[in-house]
């Protein structure tokens, strides 16, 4: 995975091509997931899990708390309670399950 600020989003390659991206902005310090988007060709690998997954994980490393705003992202953070802590604080009861 490679984080491209410029972009604000974090990449995914597979053999050199671009697989897959989670786009954000940040608001307030907190990164805001917006979009997380799969190409055709990659779809059905777990690689959007696999992004999403790195994702969050980023975030905790530099000690950020994250709003999904992006379905696929909500989906993810509501199956894997581990992550639910990175949401920010008045939005964490939306995640729990």
């Amino acid at each position: 995975m490679t984080h491209n600020r410029t972009a604000q989003r974090y990449e995914l390659h597979v053999d050199g091509e671009l697989a897959g991206f989670v786009q954000y902005r940040i608001e307030d310090g907190t990164v805001v997931l917006v979009h997380t988007e799969v190409d055709p060709g990659f779809e059905g690998r777990g690689l959007g899990s696999t992004l999403v997954r790195a994702t969050l994980d980023d975030a905790r490393a530099n000690g950020r708390s994250v709003l999904p705003l992006c379905s696929f992202i909500a989906r993810y953070v509501r199956r894997h309670p581990e992550y639910v802590d990175l949401v920010v604080p008045d939005r964490r009861a939306e995640f729990r399950s």
